[in-house]
């Protein structure tokens, strides 16, 4: 399935440029940092790189499917912040501040963890498939 290939590409590159972008421009993933949780900068570094760790899992066959499984952690992991965004409407210096926006970042994360569930399930074997349109 071609698509399916493109589409991990793609996610590959999100989140490679994501976790790159948490080191070379870490004070806004910080200021979004909910206050109950310590050490703000620490915890977008960590994120940032964990997020270049399963970008670049992804492309690699042998550890793809893991990869998108600490994908998925990764996405619940960092969902508090997208929430602080919101609820406390915390505007970042180049992004619109627009409550639409931080509050149409919350089901997105869905979507990325959907996109990365994709990738945590075995393509059918030869075997498996059917062989006629009316094979079950």
């Amino acid at each position: 399935m071609m698509i399916k290939q493109v589409l991990k590409v793609l996610l590959a590159i999100f989140m490679i440029t994501a976790g790159v972008l948490h080191f070379t421009m870490s004070t806004p993933f910080a200021k979004i940092v909910p206050d109950y949780l310590p050490y703000h900068l620490e915890l977008v570094y960590v994120s940032g790189f964990f997020e270049v760790l399963g970008g670049v899992g992804l492309l690699v066959p042998s550890v793809s499917h893991a990869a998108a499984w600490g994908l998925i952690a990764l996405f619940i992991a960092v969902f508090p912040a997208n929430i602080n965004m919101a609820v406390n409407h915390i505007h970042l210096h180049g992004v619109p501040d627009s409550p639409w926006l931080y509050w149409g970042r919350l089901p997105f994360q869905a979507v990325l963890v959907a996109w990365a569930w994709w990738y945590t399930r075995s393509a059918p074997s030869a075997e498996s498939r059917p062989t006629s349109p009316n094979a079950v």
